[in-house]
């Protein structure tokens, strides 16, 4: 069989893989393939085409396709459908931008039409960006018919799904607090703003509050209360000051006048020294009266009596500011409530682009933020400002556009969600989360706060809410949950019907209540509904496709960053709850962050962004992919350091494909192909059973883990056998048999070992790496890996015995090795004996024996049941330990475990219960108490670990010398073979040229160093004969000994 020659660099290698792909149509025959198996079902989270993809989204991907290669190994449908994500304020900015505008009213008077015309056109602007980039990472999905959140058949599913939950009655519209975004000129809902935190300076001000009577006159005593805020812009729309209940209010002298606030909170605010003159019960304090602190704002008729009093909340601590809150109901949740409770009035004079509006005294037309510091100005010309300084804290940016929210109190559209905050819970639970602690933590305990869901937005590009409101009456509601109801309300709709702004605004009927008419209400949804209605919607459900969407529900995986919590998990999970349907989804992969190479968040401003282009060219697509899944779990935080990436890379593909190198090198010489006449597993060597057996194993545990989603575990198994098992194991020891080798059974057997070894290795890396696998696969057998079944790991064919017993012999090769590297004798350098001890007082098969004498190079190994004569064992007191115990007698307990005996310390190390006697008491030791230290008894060199032991004998004699003076000799020969560019099968002429001790080595071990370096003659001399009339000559130190070898091509052989 031909076994080709790997393409130049990794990149070659894939690029020819994709071209064959193109040319074969290997997706669509996987699908094919697999039409018939159990679904497996994958939601596609929709991304924003109008936005490049990151080097994040491949990390994403990487998981996402790693999951649905698995499955469809395993013969499991899994249909890929793509989808975009392609209303909402990206798309309007992206707009505004082409159209040259900012903001709501240049909207309006471009036109609604033309604008949504022209965000129409823009949501593809990179969407072969997606595409192309996707095929390169070997990211399988399925473009062809891809679900689009525009698209009228989707937006009519999320109609009915809206109009399902009117009829649960989960659907109303309201007043309240809501967070809000001046610049996009819309409110978000509360999984949008858990997404936009982050830390910034922000003003703190401490201002006074004095108080007066019922007749508005002054305190006589000039009382004040202190009050924090770090939002002074609210300070106009004040109506109320919040105190808690079961709190001690202290009132302290300040500056001539009586302070008051929180007494747990005198000394933070006031400092050390401060007089208290009196106490008051937080709930004493209800009623009492103040003056406005700024009357910019004219007062209502009906501002009702709590106006400018104090009310009682729960929500007020004393953990930091004053332990009393200013409250302005048209600018906070609480407040909002608190508001409504006590029935205050709800002074707003800010407009919908966060500046006060006209007639508000001071600051008329200032954005809130910028007006700041001239209220604190103001407070302080009415002698109000107690103290005004800043202080960083967390606060939410709109995660579209980067602007800091403000909460106003407006008309909206909201879910009931938190009327099923037990079932979004018990739903939740359902859900199998990687990590677990992102299910319980993140998500739970934000479950458990939830609020109901702020539906609406005043926006233009995105999904009309369909619900019509009487003009004449607003009591009047109807949700159209279909086209063809809307239809029928209307007369009809148009051919080209498009479910958009403008164009759904104009239709309207009579209300059939009263006189008025129906209009549609003028918001669209949160985009995130759109995203969320994607299991239903992509299906055009429940207007066609049924059974499809049956089949596909719930999802059995998804995948996606840790910000899609609080975002798309959320709206996935929230709806399903809604409709009655459980849990959207069973298994979801958490990926976190990708941080640059220091630990840095990725961004412009700080220009260390990686262009996902970029790294695919310089490393390969599957080397940032075997990077990405192995160097961490997906749910923590990532760096991507491009070092490190090459060394992954180097570790694994240099090593398998070096693998290959070898296996095809000598299966061309050989002309060798897997046939029926192979050696049955039973009749081969150990090494090839053994080997056998790891590959049984390791496919065995790859799967479990892929299938318990534990990637990296599983990547980092596989990565782990090629290296160690395969390549510094099995090839190394397994190298002189697959050339020249005389037993042609032994020869066959390794060769379908390694066949077998490196076919499953293509099977087990084709989720990860799915081009290298392709490749090696396909060089192998002819045949595609993707169209191959995953290996499950026979069990019948593990070995779990002569596993441990190669493992033990690997592990006193370690040991062995230390021990030479002590005496400096080197591994060419045979020896004469080894005494070893495992655990358990076991031995080593024959088989196993012989492998272990051989890489250690020593004649014989004798086996102990114990390490008794070998090694003497001493007590070290760890005084860090013992100290804290036994203080002042420390050094009598010291020296009572310096006295322990050998067979104590023998049990000390086992963990069996010692104990120790200290001026006439007992003490059981404990671990830590001391370090057991082992030394060599006699001249042998001792090594110890995990239970195993080896004592090696270092003394030489001449015959010893004399074979590794030979051995040395093979070595050079080999290198003077390799650096004159002889073909492995090329016989060669040698000659040897030295002093006696080399002269006399050569000539015992002649026709050893014939053998191993395919000389049809050795000539050897002393140094005086000279080396003249050969090809290739060099010159050689030998254990210090100066030598010359040299040798020319005597033809090839076999």
């Amino acid at each position: 069989m031909d076994y080709p020659e790997l393409p130049a660099t990794l990149n070659d290698l894939e690029e020819e893989v994709l071209q064959r792909w193109r040319d074969e149509d290997l997706f669509r025959r996987t699908l094919e393939a697999t039409a018939d198996g159990e679904p497996f079902v994958f939601f596609e989270g929709p991304p924003t085409a109008n936005g490049r993809p990151g080097l994040h989204h491949v990390f994403s991907r990487t998981i996402k396709d790693l999951v649905c290669r698995l499955r469809t190994m395993q013969g499991r449908s899994v249909t890929r459908i793509a989808g975009w994500d392609t209303h909402g304020l990206p798309v309007e900015i992206e707009a505004e931008k082409r159209l040259g505008i900012s903001g709501k009213p240049e909207i309006e008077a471009v036109g609604i039409e033309r604008f949504n015309e022209v965000c129409r056109e823009s949501v593809f602007t990179y969407k072969e960006d997606w595409e192309r980039l996707s095929e390169r990472i070997g990211y399988w999905l399925d473009y062809s018919s891809p679900y689009v959140t525009f698209h009228a058949e989707y937006i009519e599913s999320v109609w009915w799904i809206l109009a399902q939950l009117a009829e649960r009655g989960l659907l109303y519209r309201g007043h309240k607090s809501v967070p809000y975004c001046p610049r996009c000129g819309t409110t978000l809902s509360s999984h949008e703003v858990a997404q936009g935190y982050r830390d910034v300076e922000d003003a703190s001000l401490y201002f006074l509050a004095p108080w007066v009577d019922e007749e508005g006159r002054d305190d006589p005593e000039g009382r004040a209360f202190v009050v924090w805020t770090t939002t002074p812009w609210t300070v106009p729309s004040n109506t109320a000051l919040a105190v808690h209940p079961d709190l001690t209010y202290a009132e302290v002298a300040w500056n001539g006048r009586r302070v008051v606030l929180a007494e747990d909170r005198v000394e933070a605010v006031l400092g050390d020294g401060a007089e208290v003159r009196a106490r008051y019960a937080g709930r004493d304090l209800d009623g009492r009266r103040y003056r406005r602190p700024l009357d910019l704002v004219p007062v209502p008729a009906d501002a009702g009596e709590r106006a400018w009093t104090v009310v009682t909340e729960d929500f007020v601590s004393a953990e930091d500011g004053t332990g009393i809150v200013h409250l302005a109901p048209a600018f906070g949740s609480d407040d909002y409530q608190a508001g409504q409770r006590y029935g205050l009035p709800m002074l707003r004079p800010v407009d919908d682009a966060g500046c006060f509006v006209e007639g508000t005294a001071v600051v008329a037309g200032m954005f809130v933020k910028d007006a700041d510091p001239v209220l604190v100005e103001e407070l302080e010309r009415r002698g109000l400002l107690f103290r005004f300084g800043t202080h960083v804290h967390s606060y939410p940016h709109c995660w579209r556009c980067d602007s800091p929210l403000i909460y106003l109190a407006r008309d909206s559209w909201f879910a009931r969600t938190s009327s099923l905050r037990d079932e979004l819970l018990a739903n939740n639970e359902a859900v199998r989360w990687h990590p677990p602690e992102v299910g319980e933590g993140r998500m739970g305990e934000w479950l458990k706060g939830n609020v109901d869901w702020a539906l609406s937005r005043d926006r233009y590009w995105g999904t009309p809410l369909p619900v019509w409101v009487c003009d004449a009456d607003p009591e009047h509601v109807e949700w159209i949950g279909s086209f063809e109801a809307l239809a029928e309300r209307v007369g009809g709709l148009p051919d080209d019907f498009d479910p958009h702004r403008p164009f759904l605004d104009a239709h309207t009927w009579p209300c059939p209540h009263c006189g008025g008419t129906m209009r549609r209400t003028p918001e669209v949804i949160d985009v995130w509904f759109d995203s969320g209605a994607m299991p239903y919607a992509q299906w055009h459900y429940p207007f066609e496709h049924e059974q499809d969407f049956r089949r596909h529900f719930p999802a059995d995986f998804i995948c996606e960053g840790v910000d899609q919590t609080r975002g798309w998990f959320y709206s996935l999970l929230a709806i399903s709850t809604m409709l009655g349907l459980g849990p959207a989804y069973r298994n979801v992969v958490v990926n976190d962050l990708l941080l640059d190479a220091e630990g840095q968040k990725m961004s412009k401003s700080r220009g260390n962004v990686v262009d996902p282009w970029d790294a695919v060219r310089e490393h390969g697509a599957d080397a940032v992919r075997w990077y990405f899944v192995t160097v961490s779990n997906p749910w923590v935080p990532k760096r991507f350091d491009p070092d490190a990436l090459r060394e992954t890379s180097r570790r694994f593909f240099d090593t398998l494909f070096n693998t290959y190198r070898f296996f095809a090198l000598y299966a061309r010489v050989e002309d060798w192909a897997p046939s029926e006449a192979d050696p049955p597993v039973a009749e081969r060597a150990v090494l090839d059973r053994w080997l056998t057996s790891r590959v049984e194993h390791v496919a065995a545990d790859v799967r479990r883990e892929l299938e318990a989603y534990q990637v990296t575990r599983a990547y980092r198994l596989l990565g782990d056998f090629v290296l160690e098992d395969l390549s510094n194991w099995y090839v190394r020891r397994s190298r002189a048999r697959f050339w020249g080798n005389s037993d042609a059974a032994d020869q066959a057997a390794a060769f379908r070992t390694l066949w077998d070894a490196l076919r499953t290795v293509a099977l087990l890396a084709a989720p990860v790496t799915p081009f290298v696998a392709d490749w090696l696969h396909r060089a192998l057998t002819g045949e595609s890996v993707h169209l191959a079944a995953f290996p499950e790991g026979d069990e019948a064919g593990i070995d779990a015995d002569l596993e441990a017993e190669m493992a033990s012999a690997r592990l006193l090769v370690t040991l062995g090795r230390a021990a030479r590297e002590e005496v400096k004798i080197r591994v060419r350098q045979p020896l004469r004996a080894l005494r070893a001890v495992v655990p358990g007082g076991r031995t080593l098969r024959p088989e196993v024996l012989d492998v272990l004498r051989d890489e250690l190079n020593v004649k014989e190994v004798e086996f102990l049941s114990s390490s008794d004569g070998l090694v003497t064992l001493s007590a070290r007191p760890d005084y860090r330990a013992l100290g804290p115990r036994f203080q002042k007698r420390t050094e009598a307990a010291a020296q009572a475990i310096r006295a322990l005996p050998q067979e104590a310390l023998a049990a000390y190390r086992s963990g069996e219960a010692v104990t120790i006697e200290v001026d006439g008491e007992s003490h059981e030791l404990q671990a830590g108490d001391l370090e057991v230290v082992e030394s060599a008894e006699g001249p042998w060199v001792v090594k110890t670990e995990q239970g195993h032991t080896v004592a090696l004998d270092p003394e030489l004699d001449d015959a010893l010398r004399a074979e590794g003076l030979a051995r040395e000799l093979v070595n050079r020969v080999q290198r003077l073979r390799r650096d004159s560019g002889l073909d492995i099968t090329d016989r060669i002429r040698l000659a040897v040229r030295g002093p006696a001790p080399v002269v006399e080595a050569a000539q015992t071990w002649s026709a050893f160093i014939a053998g191993e370096t395919l000389a049809v003659e050795v000539d050897v001399a002393d140094g005086e004969a000279g080396a003249d009339g050969y090809a290739h000559t060099a010159e050689v130190s030998l254990d210090g000994l100066a030598a010359v070898v040299a040798l020319e091509p005597a033809g090839r052989g076999s």
